[in-house]
């Protein structure tokens, strides 16, 4: 099939590196505008525009897709003149108009990592984890004007393990929702794909902030677990030492030296316990402010060498 791929993060690009390696043809990717990051604030293209321009793919980035804008118009006249007959997505970040939702032959589908109707919405993965659940995956479905709520055309299941950060639980479903995603495009284009409606109950899962990723150590140590791994690698599980926010790695739990309360701390020569609702927890690595992660313990023995380290607590 002729596609246009639309896309922008790290995530998405393991979609197109397998589009674009399969039968289809991905003839334009619709992505972000370059962003500025960095010290230097200087501009950067997507990582979807960047592989896309390594394979000479024409890239097309639209501020807005509305009708009643320059970017819109623009957008609308490629498409008609590129004919596309489907538009795969992956995490494109940008609303997709009614109008131009019916442009390609087989619509737009998208890519959603969770199996809906479970985790709609912007952080299914980071939701997931932070529940406790043990399965999610990964589902195909035909765009609508809904939130995530589109006919489902193909899914596929993934384990959640115990020590699994959002990162790595993201990782896994890149790569095989990029299968995935082949495989729903070759069905689409075979005639053999039967949509069906979304079963069950519909959860949600809004968009992280960083005041989201706050600890809360009155919480059962399960909860705090989960948590703390649920926001990492982004945007960073933190805590509260005074005036200093402290960035939190992932956490064991542990026997402590004595009973802690919520958020006390006890240190040793080789390791850093805090107190929670039930069990204690022993730290892994953690970011003062300012400075790169580190052993727990080894900030300890800096930043808690003059005070006696069972009155000192997070909050």
């Amino acid at each position: 099939m002729r596609l246009i791929f639309a896309g922008t993060p790290e995530p998405a690009v393991v979609a197109l590196e397998k589009l674009i390696a399969s039968e289809h043809e991905v003839v334009a990717v619709i992505t972000r505008p370059d962003a500025r990051r960095g010290r230097g604030r200087t501009l950067h293209p997507s990582p979807v525009k960047a592989l896309a321009m390594e394979h000479g793919i024409e890239v097309l980035t639209p501020t807005t897709l509305g009708p009643g804008t320059e970017d819109g118009q623009a957008l609308r006249a490629r498409l008609a003149e590129l004919q596309p007959e489907c538009i795969p997505v992956v995490a494109y970040g940008n609303l997709i108009t009614k109008d131009l939702l019916d442009v390609p032959t087989h619509g737009w589908v998208n890519l959603h990592f969770s199996l809906l109707p479970a985790w709609r919405g912007a952080a299914p993965v980071q939701a997931a984890i932070a529940a406790g659940d043990d399965v999610t995956g990964a589902t195909t479905f035909r765009i609508d004007e809904g939130l995530d709520t589109g006919v489902v055309l193909g899914t596929m299941t993934e384990s959640i393990r115990a020590t699994d950060t959002a990162d790595d639980l993201l990782t896994r479903l890149a790569y095989a929702g990029g299968d995935l995603l082949v495989a729903t495009m070759d069905g689409l284009a075979a005639g053999i794909i039967d949509p069906r409606p979304q079963e069950g109950e519909a959860t949600y899962a809004h968009k992280i902030t960083t005041e989201d990723a706050r600890i809360d150590w009155s919480t059962p140590a399960f909860a705090v677990d989960r948590h703390i791994r649920a926001h990492t690698p982004g945007p960073g599980a933190w805590t509260m030492r005074g005036e200093d926010r402290i960035k939190v790695g992932p956490i064991q739990l542990a026997d402590a030296p004595s009973p802690l309360a919520p958020g006390q701390l006890a240190v040793t020569k080789k390791a850093v316990f805090v107190g929670t609702a039930t069990n204690t927890v022993r730290l892994g690595q953690i970011q003062p402010p300012g400075k790169k992660k580190m052993n727990a313990a080894d900030w300890a023995r800096g930043a808690l060498a003059d005070v006696d380290s069972g009155e000192v607590t997070f909050q």
